[in-house]
């Protein structure tokens, strides 16, 4: 069936964004100079790929940076492993999501940036790609994309979608656009109730919730190197504080110094979200009292090391391992909403985390009643939690024992998802 014609407001939106769109490689390079770009595939950006397109269907999976992209991998894991048949293609918009999936995505599967949402690039990137399907992750609703790519005949799928109140009332604004755009979806997953409520409301027509967030394998590791780590740290009580964000390496620091005192081997590793803040962490655990050690220098904690900076991609799954309490980033920082804490959870951590935990909430709600993580309201809290975890190892191994179970539930969530996902895929030839 041919598609509507776009809304009044769709078309406006594509026509002012025609208009900008010249301005687009200027842009792009100075975003590149900051390091928010790459500077050696920018091309792909303004929707000129470079790489070949290989014969036969493909189907696209995009999410924009590197929680949506890590998320995307065991559905790619599990399509490349049932329909070989088909050429996947991964888009991201971020460098760090880049990198990531560069380590990580399965052999055979092709890793591009997204184009912006000009209608040139669009169209550059539709008319070489040509894929089938496209996979949407989250809340990527970029109007010219879905569009042109409805246009063009592609089946679309917006799976584990999140929509929050402040986005739903701005769509809410221009109702008709909205109606239409997620009418080109053929299929739409939220994540929670509340999505589905605020996309219903919208015009759009949901299924069962799916949040890919929550399957998954544990994330992997060199074994080599944490064996080496945990030689280097060996009797020394460990606390990770992972994915953390600008303000949150001050109270964390803060709560762990109080601990030195009563536990003089105490070594704190931040991994930050954004690793590019390696530089700028140590300095403030320097200035917090800490004798610190970056990992993006290539140096080891020392015995004297009392905090390490792990400022590197790819390896979450390695500090998970080492350490004795994990703290959960996000959750003191305004605005972020927390992280997924099921990846420590896979790998029987012992989960801590700050109050403010809105973008995962179902699921630390969860965990807080099976006491498979905790919840520190503040700096004193998290000290006093910290604290009694290091002095009473089984409570904290039966923390991470209880997470561990948890985290065992979701693996149904890939399977059901993959159901619903498989009716849009094309279909494989028959002999």
């Amino acid at each position: 069936m041919k598609p509507a014609p776009r809304t009044p407001g769709l078309a406006a939106y594509g026509l002012a964004l025609a208009a900008l769109e010249p301005l687009a490689p200027a842009l792009l390079r100075a975003r590149a100079r900051r390091g928010k770009e790459d500077a050696d595939r920018l091309n792909e950006r303004l929707g000129r790929p470079q790489a070949l397109r290989p014969p036969g269907e493909l189907v696209w999976l995009h999410g924009v940076s590197v929680g949506e992209s890590v998320s995307l991998l065991p559905l790619a894991e599990a399509l490349r492993a049932r329909r070989p048949d088909l050429t996947l293609l991964v888009t991201s918009g971020t460098r760090t999501a880049a990198e990531l999936l560069a380590r990580r995505l399965p052999d055979g599967v092709i890793h591009q940036y997204a184009p912006v949402d000009g209608p040139r690039a669009v169209a550059g990137f539709l008319d070489h790609w040509r894929p089938a399907t496209a996979v949407l992750v989250e809340s990527e609703l970029w109007p010219n994309l879905i569009m042109a790519a409805a246009e063009r005949g592609v089946r679309l799928a917006l799976v584990s979608a999140r929509m929050t109140q402040k986005s739903a009332d701005g769509w809410a604004r221009a109702p008709a656009a909205a109606r239409a755009l997620l009418g080109r979806f053929d299929l739409i997953l939220p994540q929670d109730a509340a999505t589905a409520a605020r996309l219903q409301r919208l015009g759009g027509t949901t299924g069962p919730q799916l949040n890919l967030k929550q399957v998954g394998d544990p994330l992997p590791c060199d074994e080599t190197e944490l064996e080496r780590l945990r030689t280097l740290t060996t009797g020394r009580p460990v606390i990770l504080a992972a994915s953390t964000h600008p303000g949150e390496e001050t109270l964390i620091a803060e709560a762990v110094h109080r601990l030195r005192a009563h536990q003089p081997g105490l070594l704190l590793i931040i991994a930050p979200r954004h690793p590019e803040r390696g530089a700028e962490v140590a300095d403030i655990l320097n200035k917090a009292g800490f004798h610190t050690a970056r990992r993006g220098d290539g140096e080891a904690p020392e015995p004297l090391t009392t905090a390490y900076v792990a400022d590197t991609l790819g390896e979450l799954g390695l500090f998970f391992r080492l350490a004795d309490v994990v703290v959960m980033g996000g959750g003191y920082a305004p605005g972020v909403g927390g992280h997924n804490p099921l990846e420590p959870a896979r790998l029987g951590a012992t989960i801590l985390t700050g109050p403010s935990v809105f973008n995962a909430a179902a699921t630390y709600q969860a965990m807080f009643e099976e006491v498979a993580a905790l919840c520190a309201p503040d700096g004193a809290t998290l000290t006093r939690h910290l604290r009694g975890l290091l002095d009473n190892p089984t409570i904290a191994r039966r923390m991470g024992e209880a997470a561990l179970a948890h985290a065992a539930q979701y693996g149904a969530a890939l399977e059901a998802a993959l159901a619903q996902l498989t009716p849009l895929l094309p279909q494989p030839e028959t002999p």
